[in-house]
């Protein structure tokens, strides 16, 4: 018999409902030839004609880790940033003599950061003060000239020697403000810090930007916050008021715990270092977001973290505890499908107990210990299949059977794509 595949016009894929995402092993490309008939078989069947099909299943306890590698709540990465920053800008015709700190170091408030070359103004300072006392001779000269005048009873003789004092005092007053600049300027040839922190950066003289750069930044010690990013398939997942916890990279006990503040959608960054378990062929815009801390106690600057969501996964419940999604009810019974204990699957009969309805969880009363091995429910799960621990928390079969209730892909470049690649692999069957 000739099967004809261009008579395909419907290509259909496997939709596993779910309210949070599980980690199921990678099924679609056999779903596609799965379409041609019977290729699935082909697949799930070994030489001497036994179904090879394996569940995927993890203990009750690695699942019920809802911020762990199960990956059911969202990570973002983040790093630790100061919330102050100050820049210290160089006077407008002053040199630097010599600079006393280093890019990295600590300083206090009060620490000589650099201080400026004083020998122009000690010179402009001393022929300042010259001009200064040849003004006030000028000043003395000039009243002495006044009562002359007046003498003299020529009155455009005495406005004319009026006029000529009241320049020299102006020009006197003006002298007295400039050697006062001056000698202020060299008493603080010393720059000084006005913070505790780090030096961040000190120019050499470059700016990238379109702006010349400070010549030296100084970054606040204590007053952390965290710096993360999201992008735009997640931004919905971000909200400022939100509560959050930080992890330590480095120490999974180590939590601190804050506020989302902001995030910053008017600047864009390029990349798709979004969250943890992202998939890492989706390119798109970031956008940075910001925590503020309850404490900052034992972070360090410029330190890497995660950052996740607080839905209270961190309160201690006693007894097992499962997403809702692991249990199903069909005729008043309750069950999940579990590891029998001998390498098969069954339906195990369970008893619920409390519901919380943040974290969409139910308490296991009876049924399943910790120890226990379970998998997601999904169509085509039959009691005793093989079972295998998943790697990397898989869940689920690794062959799924084609279920004839699955929604069409409307795409047609994807339609006419999957049609082609099953008449590649079968080719015309007499």
């Amino acid at each position: 018999m000739k099967i004809n595949f261009k008579k395909i016009n419907k290509i259909t894929f496997k939709e596993i409902p779910c309210k949070k995402k599980i980690i199921i092993g990678a099924v679609s490309a056999v779903v596609l030839l799965a379409i041609a008939g019977g290729v699935w078989m082909l697949h799930s069947i070994d030489k001497n004609g036994k179904n090879t099909n394996v569940v995927y299943v993890n203990t009750v306890k690695q699942i019920m880790n809802p911020g762990g590698d199960a990956g059911r709540i969202n990570r973002f990465a983040g790093e630790v940033e100061t919330q102050k920053q100050v820049d210290v800008q160089l006077s407008q015709d002053r040199v630097v003599k010599d600079i006393f700190v280093e890019e990295g170091q600590k300083v206090s408030v009060g620490t000589v950061l650099f201080t400026y070359n004083t020998e122009q103004d000690n010179d402009k300072l001393s022929k300042a003060e010259l001009e200064l006392e040849r003004i006030s001779n000028d000043i003395t000269t000039k009243r002495t000239a006044v009562g002359v005048a007046q003498q003299s009873g020529d009155q455009l003789e005495v406005l004319q020697a009026q006029t000529e004092l009241k320049q020299s005092e102006y020009e006197k007053k003006t002298k007295e403000v400039e050697i006062q600049k001056l000698k202020d300027s060299i008493e603080n040839a010393e720059v000084k810090s006005q913070i505790d922190g780090i030096v961040k950066s000190i120019n050499n003289g470059e700016s990238n930007g379109a702006e010349p750069s400070a010549f030296m930044t100084i970054i606040a010690m204590g007053n952390f916050r965290i710096k993360g990013k999201v992008n735009e398939q997640n931004i919905g997942s971000v909200m400022p008021g939100q509560q959050v916890i930080v992890h330590s990279r480095v120490d999974k006990d180590i939590i601190w715990k804050g506020t989302m503040t902001e995030v910053d959608m008017q600047r864009p960054e390029n990349g798709n270092e979004n969250f943890q378990g992202g998939d890492p062929s989706i390119q798109s815009n970031s956008y940075p977001f910001y925590v503020e801390l309850e404490s900052s106690d034992g972070l360090m600057l410029g330190q890497h973290v995660y950052i996740e969501p607080d839905f209270g996964q961190l309160k201690e419940k006693k007894g097992i505890w499962l997403d809702e999604s692991f249990v199903i009810q069909e005729d008043n019974k309750t069950y999940v499908w579990a590891d029998n204990g001998r390498g098969k699957l069954e339906k195990r009969k369970v008893e619920i107990g409390k519901h919380d309805e943040e974290m969409f969880q139910c308490e296991i009363k009876k049924g399943l210990e910790e120890g226990d091995k379970i998998t997601f429910p999904e169509p085509g799960l039959k009691e005793g299949m093989k079972t295998a621990v998943g790697k990397n928390n898989e869940l689920g079969m690794n062959n799924p059977p084609v279920s004839d209730e699955m929604p069409q892909v409307n795409d047609p470049d994807t339609k006419n794509q999957a049609e082609e690649t099953i008449e590649g692999e079968m080719g015309d069957e007499q």
